[in-house]
């Protein structure tokens, strides 16, 4: 063979390798814009990573979510479907976030009420108890209709971010054919989105002088632990979650006591300036007036709560007519 021809084969199989060589690296990247190009697939596992994803949700009760390959996650919502001609829960709903204590009401049938009360429980999402309260009926409950109820659960600070409240028929018989319950998923509220303020209440016991006789003082003041959001006016939000008077089982027969909530009364604006803080409210009905003792003691719980916050050096309530023998 002539050199010449040596020279045109090498260089014929040198070009077919760079050809080669070429056309491999544009296939490799027209796979990888052919990759980015395509969607994105979410994983989801249930009602509440496809509702994220921002998949379609039918409007059903309990609501539906569908992916893009077909399938369809249904909301958790308990069984409040099969129990709704037994008892019904107005708040929470299910899947609120809720903290501690929360007031829960609702409408149940007379039967579900043993002495005009029922046990509600919560649990976290290991099955741990972490708190129980009692409801009470809020009229006549020997009936077969539905009677309003109302019961503020205090529980301990959990470590699962859901839950369930249980709401249980009372069976004083304690035959398991008779049990019955609600069951309400809920989730609860993460830690940094709240921040913990103290409201004052008054216990008689601790408020007795020499003479036995009951002081009406400042001494018969203790605080009880609440969550209220974070970033908000936390002055405002400590007062109104005081007047509310939501007191927990625990704490009432601890020998707490309180004449909030007062009907008519509400908080209608709060000013500080220069370390005092005057506080405004409604007193539709006049309940703010009457009897020394009584309206000293509302006075105390409310001026109690304020001056936790190192600012209120001060209170004034107006209007001035509040709060008067």
């Amino acid at each position: 063979m002539k050199k010449s021809d040596k020279v045109l084969l090498i260089s014929l199989v040198l070009l077919l390798m760079i050809g080669v060589v070429i056309c491999y690296y544009w296939d490799k990247v027209d796979e990888g814009q052919n990759d980015d190009m395509k969607p994105q697939v979410t994983v989801v596992n249930d009602f509440q990573e496809c509702l994220s994803a921002g998949y379609s949700i039918q409007e059903s009760y309990p609501r539906q979510c569908q992916t893009p390959d077909g399938r369809t996650f249904v909301e958790d919502i308990g069984n409040e479907v099969e129990k709704a001609d037994l008892i019904r829960i107005s708040s929470p709903r299910p899947n609120d976030s809720i903290s501690s204590p929360i007031k829960i009401t609702g409408e149940a049938r007379g039967f579900w009420f043993f002495e005009a009360s029922f046990p509600i429980r919560i649990y976290d999402a290991d099955d741990k108890e972490l708190g129980v309260a009692i409801a009470q009926a809020q009229g006549e409950w020997m009936t077969n209709d539905f009677v309003p109820f109302e019961a503020v659960l205090g529980f301990e600070v959990p470590t699962t971010a859901k839950g369930t409240l249980v709401l249980q028929k009372d069976n004083p018989s304690g035959l398991p054919e008779k049990d019955d319950q609600l069951i309400v998923p809920i989730n609860f509220s993460s830690g940094a989105d709240t921040q913990i303020v103290s409201l004052y209440y008054y216990n008689p016991d601790k408020d007795i002088d020499e003479h036995g006789n009951v002081k009406c003082s400042k001494d018969g003041l203790v605080s009880v632990s609440r969550s209220i959001p974070s970033g908000t006016n936390a002055i405002r939000d400590a007062i109104t979650l005081l007047i509310k008077g939501e007191l927990t089982a625990e704490e009432k027969a601890s020998g707490l006591t309180t004449e909030f909530p007062l009907k008519g009364f509400s908080l209608k604006n709060t000013d500080l300036k220069n370390g005092v803080l005057t506080l405004t409210f409604d007193d539709l009905e006049g309940r703010t007036v009457g009897g020394a003792c009584r309206v000293g003691v509302l006075w105390a719980q409310i001026e109690a709560t304020t001056k936790q916050f190192s600012e209120v050096k001060e209170v004034k309530m107006m209007p001035e007519e509040l709060f008067q023998p």
